[in-house]
């Protein structure tokens, strides 16, 4: 898939993009960027997936935005960044931020493995509400490319466990290989990484589906040693609460 993203699939490249706060400003920087953001990066050919409190980090805002393809990352980039809107408020979004450096860039590892947008409306600019939604997403950071065998571990042993337990995916990533093509903006370059995230109806649930994980003969014995065997580093979890006008994945 490359050029214009359609209305519902979402998106053939991904920026993960977690920023490390000052104490106490995170809740600045959201309601900043919900109300001035959302719609100015769209119109310049941006999808702003989703924006979220991180549960276990209160000073970290983690946001997914998409692309086309990486030609025309390079240019919807540079027209919100060179435009005005960024220009009149960019002063008071950096200033909430300590770095703003940590972002994967991530394209799905099959083409139909990417987000899905239900086609409804966004929330309203003035949205207060919190869904009550939670996403989790789940970080393997491997030694080398994620490769084929890789990818049917996952589908054909994993899935099945985790389907089982709660917890299906929305969303299967792997690292963009391809140069950053806008590095006004730098990307974590050098790494290799397996993304998926799931959506659970409320924390509990999430913890339910953990217990039933941990409760499987199966995953204990046989998927979670094989998948350890294969890690460079621990699995990276994030719990993801999403903001008044993050537009939900199914």
């Amino acid at each position: 898939m490359s050029g214009p993203i359609d209305g519902t699939a979402c998106c053939p490249v991904v920026e993960l993009r977690q920023y490390t706060l000052h104490p106490g400003q995170r809740d600045t920087l959201i309601a900043l960027f919900d109300r001035e953001f959302v719609e100015t990066q769209e119109a310049a050919g941006i999808r702003v997936i989703a924006q979220f409190r991180d549960l276990d980090r209160p000073d970290v805002f983690t946001w997914l935005r998409g692309f086309g393809d990486m030609t025309s990352r390079a240019g919807a980039l540079a027209a919100f960044y060179d435009g005005p809107l960024w220009a009149a408020h960019r002063d008071a979004a950096n200033a909430t931020m300590i770095s703003s450096d940590n972002v994967r860039l991530l394209r799905p590892v099959r083409p139909q493995s990417g987000f899905v947008l239900d086609g409804g409306q966004r929330p309203h600019r003035n949205a207060t509400a919190i869904p009550p939604f939670l996403f989790v997403a789940t970080i393997y950071s491997l030694a080398s490319p994620v490769t084929g065998e890789f990818r049917e571990f996952f589908e054909r042993l994993m899935t099945a466990d985790l389907v089982a337990s709660g917890a299906r995916p929305i969303a299967v990533l792997e690292t963009e290989p391809s140069a950053n093509t806008f590095p006004r903006l730098p990307v974590r370059e050098g790494e290799h990484a397996f993304v998926w995230f799931a959506r659970f109806s409320e924390v509990t649930a999430y913890d339910l589906h953990l217990a039933a994980l941990d409760a499987s003969r199966q995953w204990r014995e046989k998927v979670r040693p094989a998948l350890e065997l294969q890690l460079e580093s621990p699995v990276e979890i994030m719990r993801l609460s999403p903001t008044s006008r993050s537009w939900l994945p199914a």
